[in-house]
């Protein structure tokens, strides 16, 4: 299969400004079949679900069309499929309601590799019922994290591990599979932040081994939502805060108000549109079959890797040839996400200076506090670097070609 990077390109209104993208990991660029989505949503009758008028029927099939792509998306069920208006409110939420299962002694293992969005409620959570909390550290010379790192925090009073499935920082890919299992051993629940890796790599709960795992449609193309997925048997076991008159039934019983109808539309064509890579032409063909969505979307995220390897492989052999170019992203299985610094020069100047030249590179910690201190960066970090299906070789180009300019004015 050939992957036609102008045929995918072209389906993307923004890039016809003229940037160059590189800011995939804190969200990515909009395709034309997901801002026809939501328009239409919006442009037909809508209210709050029911059975009986038009409006009721269309908000019904739209929340019910977006569990169903997005558990096909994590592999989920979509009765365990919970929608929220982000990760991190979904996170905060969850550590709230599991919180009040815990008791003093009670162990909470975070990682320092993570978003802090995947440490800090679970750090206030811990707080406010006199539970433990443990740090497992991740090589911030390998970038790696290690399952025996995890090991090493897991005790007999662990209650849940909070490990994210790609660090947005430096790409990192934690084992999650083999760190599920040693959780699991010890009586323990694994909660996942899968923000990053969605974007990048397919996706089962059941393989990934994660009790919870949390995405954002708007790092693969859709709008701003967070996504949680679960069993469903073990949502029932859970009793969140609610109002009285609100239903109790899963996955519902999680969410609050009415929801974004007009989103979970684009939710569902961005899952859509990422299966339409399946047929290698980038070009999103067949986008909303569902009987066969599952298997096309093992295709395209196999499509997308080789689209995206090489371009990772361009892009470090570029930098290699750059002078006082430092990269931190160095484990063996990563996200094409890549963090530099400068010898001698302050990032935040270079994404300023490409920025002037439509190349968008942004610098920064990125909320992953603890990993940016862990890499001795303080609490600024780096320049992030990130690729997604729409880059292209013309754009690693430019921004070689920028920062080598950046570092020749720097000298």
């Amino acid at each position: 299969m050939t992957y036609d990077i102008g045929a995918l390109r072209a389906q993307f209104p923004a890039l016809r400004s003229g940037v160059a993208f590189f800011d995939g990991p804190g969200g990515s660029q909009t395709p034309r079949p997901v801002i026809d989505a939501m328009a239409d949503a919006l442009a037909h009758p809508l209210s709050n679900r029911g059975s009986l008028t038009a409006g009721e029927r269309a908000a019904d099939a739209l929340v019910t069309g977006a569990r169903a792509a997005l558990g096909d998306l994590l592999g989920a069920d979509p009765d365990g499929v919970v929608i929220g208006r982000s990760a991190t409110q979904l996170t905060y939420d969850f550590s709230r309601t599991l919180a009040a299962t815990w008791e003093p002694g009670d162990e909470i293992v975070v990682t320092t590799l993570d978003h802090d969005a995947n440490i800090r409620p679970w750090v206030q959570a811990a707080a406010a019922v006199g539970a433990t909390v443990r740090r497992a550290a991740f090589d911030p010379d390998s970038g790696e994290l290690t399952a025996a790192r995890i090991a090493a925090e897991v005790g007999e009073r662990t209650r849940l591990v909070a490990v994210t499935g790609a660090s947005n920082l430096i790409g990192t890919r934690p084992p999650v599979p083999e760190i599920a299992e040693l959780v699991h051993r010890a009586g323990a629940l694994l909660y996942v932040d899968a923000v990053h890796l969605a974007a990048h790599a397919r996706l089962r709960l059941d393989t990934l081994g994660a009790d919870f795992a949390v995405c954002s449609p708007y790092k693969f193309f859709g709008p701003h939502l967070g996504v949680l997925a679960s069993r469903p048997a073990l949502l029932e076991t859970l009793r969140p805060h609610k109002l009285l008159p609100s239903t109790d039934r899963v996955p519902e019983r999680f969410e609050y108000g009415t929801l974004p109808y007009e989103s979970l539309a684009g939710a569902t064509a961005a899952v859509d549109f990422l299966a339409g890579l399946a047929d290698g032409t980038g070009t999103g063909a067949g986008a909303g079959r569902a009987d066969d969505r599952p298997a096309r979307l093992d295709a395209a995220f196999a499509v997308l890797a080789a689209h995206e390897e090489p371009l990772r492989r361009r892009l470090e052999t570029g930098l290699a040839g750059l002078d006082r170019i430092r990269v931190h992203s160095r484990a063996a299985l990563r996200t094409p996400t890549l963090l530099l610094t400068i010898e001698g020069a302050d990032t935040r100047d270079a994404y300023r200076f490409l920025a002037e030249r439509d190349i968008a590179a942004p610098s920064g910690s990125f909320y992953a506090l603890e990993a940016s201190r862990g890499l001795g960066l303080g609490d600024t970090g780096g320049l992030r670097v990130g690729l997604a299906p729409y880059t292209d070789e013309d754009d690693i180009d430019r921004l070689l070609a920028g920062l080598g300019e950046f570092i020749a004015g720097a000298a």
